[in-house]
C-alpha cells in the first residue's frame, strides 16, 4: 500500500508474529491503514496479498486488469488479489477516505467458495456508524502486542466483511401495504417491549416457521437477529440524543437484563454503549 499519497496523517499498523502464537491459523491481518483524504490514483497496481477496501467518504474508480471502470462511493468497498493489476483511486483533484486490511490464509478461499461469490466487484452500501465502530476496534486490536488481539481482529474482520456483503446484496422491493410490510411495521412497532414471536404470529395469522423465512427473504437477517439490530440502532439514538442512563435505555427497549442489553450493544456496535455514547 502507498504511504505518501495524503496531505494529511495517515495510520499504518503493519503486524509480523510468529503464527506459532496464533490460535487462528487459516486467517491473518498482515496490516491496516486508514488514509484519509487520499489524493493518488495507481495505474497498473499490483498486490501480493489480498486486501479488503472500505472508503468512508470521497469518490473515484475501480478497474481490474484493464476491464470495465466502476464507480466508487461513499460507501463502497472492494477487494485487490494477487495475479491481477488495478487501476483505482479518487478522481482528479478529489480525494477519497480510505480503509484497508491485507490478508491471508486458506479461510478467504472457503470465502469465495461460498458467500464471497464476486471479488471483482464494487459492492455499494448504506452508510451506518456500526461498520466504521468495528473498523477502529480492529484498529485498536491490532495495535496491541497480545497475539490473542490479533486473533480477536481477524475474526471481527471476517465478521464485518461478511455483513458487508450481506448488506450490498439487492433486497426485494415491497409496494406499501403488502402483507410483509405489513408484518416487518408490526416487528419495528414492538421494539420498546420485550420481543414476542407468537404475539406477532398471532396478529398476522401466520406461523413461527412463516414468520422466520419471511423475514430472512426480506431482510436478509435471522428473525431474532433482526430485532436486535432493530433494538440497537434505536439504542444508538436513545444514547446520544437523551440522558437516559445505560440501564434505562435498555429498559426503554425491553430489556429486563442491562449486562445481556450491553454484550448485545457491543455485539453489534463494536463498542460498548458508554464508550458510544463518550466517543460520538
Amino acid at each position: 500500500m502507498d504511504y505518501m499519497i495524503s496531505a494529511k496523517p495517515i495510520r499504518i499498523i503493519d503486524r509480523s508474529i510468529d503464527k506459532n502464537l496464533k490460535s487462528i491459523k487459516s486467517l491473518t491481518i498482515l496490516g491496516v491503514g486508514h488514509l484519509p483524504d487520499r489524493k493518488l490514483f495507481r495505474h497498473q497496481a499490483i498486490f501480493y496479498h489480498w486486501a479488503v477496501v472500505y472508503i468512508a467518504n470521497g469518490s473515484g474508480t475501480y478497474r481490474i486488469n484493464g476491464g470495465e471502470i466502476q464507480q466508487v462511493r461513499k460507501g463502497s468497498f472492494f477487494l485487490f488479489h494477487p495475479d491481477a493489476y488495478y487501476d483505482y483511486g479518487p478522481a482528479a483533484h478529489e480525494t477519497w477516505d480510505e480503509y484497508y486490511f491485507t490478508i491471508e490464509g486458506s479461510r478467504i478461499q472457503e470465502w469465495l467458495d461460498t458467500w464471497l461469490t464476486d471479488p471483482n466487484q464494487v459492492r455499494q452500501l448504506r452508510m451506518d456508524d456500526n461498520y466504521e465502530s468495528k473498523i477502529n476496534l480492529i484498529f485498536s486490536l491490532m495495535e496491541s502486542i497480545d497475539p490473542s488481539n490479533l486473533d480477536r481482529a481477524a475474526l471481527l474482520l471476517e465478521s464485518l466483511l461478511y455483513e458487508l456483503v450481506s448488506a450490498s446484496r439487492p433486497k426485494p422491493h415491497y409496494s406499501e401495504g403488502t402483507p410483509v410490510l405489513k408484518l416487518l411495521d408490526s416487528i419495528s412497532a414492538s421494539i420498546n417491549q420485550p420481543f414476542h414471536a407468537a404475539e406477532i404470529c398471532k396478529k398476522h395469522f401466520i406461523s413461527l416457521t412463516t414468520l422466520r423465512r419471511t423475514v430472512r427473504n426480506a431482510t436478509g437477517y435471522s428473525l431474532h437477529e433482526y430485532v436486535h439490530r432493530l433494538k440497537i440502532s434505536e439504542a444508538k439514538k436513545l444514547l446520544l440524543n437523551h440522558n437516559l442512563t445505560v440501564k434505562e435505555t435498555a429498559t426503554t427497549l425491553g430489556f429486563t437484563d442491562v449486562f445481556y442489553f450491553s454484550r448485545l450493544f457491543k455485539k453489534f456496535a463494536g463498542v460498548s454503549p458508554s464508550h458510544y455514547r463518550a466517543n460520538m
